[in-house]
């Protein structure tokens, strides 16, 4: 399968079963791992990459495609038990990683907090609390929009903000592959917009999406829904003609 290997992880959250799909790129000097889940998953990663005959102490390098929890929850457990792995972020992203900036869905939460109906506040203050028990790490390495990274042969840094200003995908011209993040999301098999609701931009997110269409993808790695089964380029168009007619 080109050069990723899917790290399916299955857990219960919230009373619901969910699934998501970190990435590990690999060649003969790097092991990289894409994204960490939530806090307290460095088992569920473990077991994970062992599928593969991996381990996660020879991981050299972790890229971050944003900061919401479930991508960088176990981010610091990592660091602290691997320091040798390398932490990488986009340079907008960094200061919500490093504590320096209240997290985008904090800032959300606290905002319509007084206005819910009393009996949704109990679950959101359990939300916001978990937010502020991520805890903060430092970041190793900042990439910039169009950086192309020189292991496992290239990965370009593509800024796709919407979701939240600094959230990036990244394309392995090698496979032809996009690892996409949250730009876009499978569900029942379809492409979507990751919780339009809580889009930080959604015209952004949407131009973002456009902007996939620049790119040949024949392989698409969504961290919620793993890999897309049909024609990619069809499947991005019509998610643009879904929100634009």
């Amino acid at each position: 399968m080109g050069d990723f290997r899917l790290l399916d992880i299955e857990f219960e959250h919230s009373g619901q079963q969910q699934i998501i799909t970190p990435i590990l790129l690999q060649d003969e000097h790097d092991t990289i791992l894409v994204d960490c889940g939530y806090p307290n998953f460095m088992s569920l990663l473990e077991k994970a990459v062992n599928r593969y005959d991996i381990t996660l102490d020879s991981i050299t390098k972790l890229i971050v495609t944003h900061h919401d929890i479930d991508h960088i929850g176990s981010l610091a457990a990592i660091k602290r038990t691997y320091p040798h792995i390398q932490i990488i972020a986009y340079e907008m992203e960094v200061p919500y990683i490093e504590g320096d900036k209240k997290v985008i869905r904090l800032e959300q939460a606290e905002s319509t907090f007084d206005e819910l109906p009393a009996e949704a506040k109990p679950y959101v203050q359990q939300f916001m609390d978990s937010l502020k028990a991520v805890e903060t790490v430092r970041v190793d390495q900042t990439v910039t929009n169009g950086e192309i990274l020189p292991w496992c042969g290239g990965i370009e840094i593509v800024h796709t903000p919407g979701h939240v200003p600094g959230h990036i995908s990244l394309y392995l011209p090698s496979s032809k592959t996009l690892i996409a993040g949250d730009v876009v999301v499978i569900e029942q098999e379809k492409l979507g917009i990751a919780n339009p609701q809580f889009a930080d931009d959604l015209d952004e997110a949407l131009r973002s999406v456009k902007l996939l269409l620049d790119y040949d993808i024949e392989q698409l790695v969504c961290y919620h829904g793993g890999l897309f089964q049909g024609d990619v380029q069809q499947a991005i168009q019509q998610l643009v003609q879904d929100y634009t007619t």
